[in-house]
């Protein structure tokens, strides 16, 4: 088993700072064999917002498989928005914009959705999807097959198809290709796990889609500061939802959502399946 701390909208320029040390604690305790943050690690890309996330994240255990964000690209300074739209997010936290890490039970793969010329959404191109096709489709069946993204490919039914990532459709059809697993995501400050089954009609594939909130940022639109902890399994993925508790103080377990895979299909698991210990 493989336990994976989410993070994600970190949004440095605008955290709540009494937050981060129970949080650096709680992610030190649970002991993560990866830590995967899915972007907008800043308010607004400034230099100091970028230090600011640097120092924390080097607080944190490692391997860290981390993304940029829409917020991660400058937005009012036009130059730097469209000449050098990530400089500052390599400059200060990874040159790297598709990190992977591999090991003998997970491959958990980082894709960059930010794009300059559009303000909040993202997309996937053919070049970066046949890049994870290439470091996917040839690992053993064993291998449960990750894919970091800030954008999310899968939303609860509130939301609108515009808030997906652009070519989501297009994307899909190769992760059926190479088996991808998961996919995780931020973008929204919404929590949400669930099969991709109903949104995407693929024959004999569905992936398992794990949205995270907002872990540190002010902007919580409605929902408390939250992160999740997954703890995978070659057939089965349970996923803890931590949420801040504005009372006691301190990050709880709100919710447990346990997720298996029968072929290439992911859905949740039945009560049966629990009772059975499958």
């Amino acid at each position: 088993m493989r336990t994976l701390v989410h993070l994600s909208d970190l949004h440095f320029g605008r955290v709540d700072p009494a937050l981060l040390e129970p949080l650096r604690k709680l992610v030190h305790e649970v002991a993560p064999d990866v830590v995967v943050v899915s972007g907008d690690l800043t308010q607004r890309a400034r230099s100091e917002e970028f230090e600011e996330a640097k120092a924390f994240l080097d607080t944190l255990p490692g391997p860290q498989i981390v993304v940029p964000g829409n917020h991660d690209i400058s937005l009012y300074n036009v130059f730097r928005r469209f000449a050098k739209p990530l400089d500052r997010y390599k400059r200060y936290i990874t040159d790297d914009l598709c990190p992977v890490h591999l090991d003998d039970e997970i491959a958990v793969v980082g894709v960059n959705t930010a794009r300059s010329l559009t303000i909040k959404d993202g997309r996937v191109n053919k070049e970066q999807v046949t890049r994870i096709h290439e470091r996917l489709g040839g690992l053993p069946p064993h291998i449960t097959r990750i894919v970091v993204t800030h954008h999310p490919f899968d939303l609860p039914e509130s939301f609108q198809e515009r808030d997906l990532v652009n070519r989501a459709p297009m994307a899909m059809e190769v992760f059926a290709q190479c088996g991808v697993d998961v996919l995780l995501a931020g973008h929204m400050h919404v929590s949400h796990a669930a099969s991709t089954a109903t949104r995407y009609q693929i024959d004999a594939y569905a992936a398992l889609v794990v949205q995270a909130g907002t872990a540190t940022s002010t902007r919580g639109r409605g929902e408390t500061n939250s992160f999740n902890v997954l703890r995978v399994e070659p057939e089965r993925v349970e996923v803890d939802r931590y949420g801040w508790d504005v009372v006691n103080g301190g990050y709880r377990v709100v919710l447990t959502e346990k997720f298996v895979r029968s072929g290439n299909v992911w859905a949740p698991a039945s009560e049966g399946m629990l009772a059975a210990g499958i």
